[in-house]
């Protein structure tokens, strides 16, 4: 079974990271950009067929690795 996690910084926290790539879009001549987030997608392969045991398995490896809870949040989805 195929894992994605998607890891977003949370709304308020400062993205120096996006805001050198708005600033580097814009001066590549794309000014309608505003803004920009940045973030990190994870994807795992696990063994296993029992989703609802992966989806519990996942959200422990976010709370404990995969995502710093403080400040960032996660999505989790099963391909």
């Amino acid at each position: 079974m195929k894992a994605i996690v998607h890891v977003h910084l949370k709304s308020g926290v400062l993205d120096p990271q996006g805001e050198a790539v708005a600033g580097a879009l814009r001066e590549l001549g794309f000014g309608a950009v505003k803004s920009a987030r940045v973030g990190k997608v994870i994807e795992l392969e696990l063994d296993g067929s029992d989703a609802k045991a992966a989806e519990a398995d996942l959200k422990q490896m976010c709370e404990k690795l995969l995502a710093n809870t403080v400040i960032e949040g996660y999505r989790v989805e099963i391909a």
